[in-house]
């Protein structure tokens, strides 16, 4: 078992261990998990056939759970189980289809059980395509027994 002491460590365990067994996010939705460090996620997805909606853009639900699961890789990252409490987004431009969405989450404030976490999504040219925010709130547990 790696150390867990090293807190970067720590953070990439807890996101291999949680992506390993993800299924929604690796096999339903083609995502991949780039980075997991304390209080911060970044992953990527191209948006194909299957996401997009009676507009030919990307759904918005889709986006919306790139978003969500990056924000669990983010706030899992202190190997202390951790849910949603409440979240939100904004959708500012359309994925089309073979775009390549990255997002990248990042803690704003953790305070007792709760956090805040920003997550903004881009395209491969840079655009902000939507910005979601969550509440997290820790629960009984770890990811990665202690």
């Amino acid at each position: 078992m790696m150390s867990t002491t090293d807190p970067k460590a720590l953070a990439r365990l807890v996101g291999e261990t949680m992506f390993a067994v993800d299924v929604a996010s690796k096999d339903t939705m083609g995502m991949e998990l780039l980075a997991c460090e304390p209080g911060r996620a970044l992953m990527r997805m191209v948006v194909q056939e299957l996401h997009l909606n009676g507009h030919k853009i990307c759904h918005g639900g889709f986006i919306f759970t790139l978003a969500d699961s990056t924000f669990a890789f983010a706030c899992n990252s202190y190997n202390k189980n951790a849910v949603a409490a409440g979240c939100s987004i904004e959708f500012l431009k359309p994925g089309k289809l073979g775009d390549v969405l990255t997002c990248e989450g990042i803690e704003q404030t953790l305070s007792g059980r709760h956090g805040i976490y920003d997550m903004k999504v881009t395209n491969q040219n840079g655009e902000v395509i939507a910005m979601f925010r969550g509440k997290s709130a820790q629960i009984p547990g770890s990811v990665v027994p202690e």
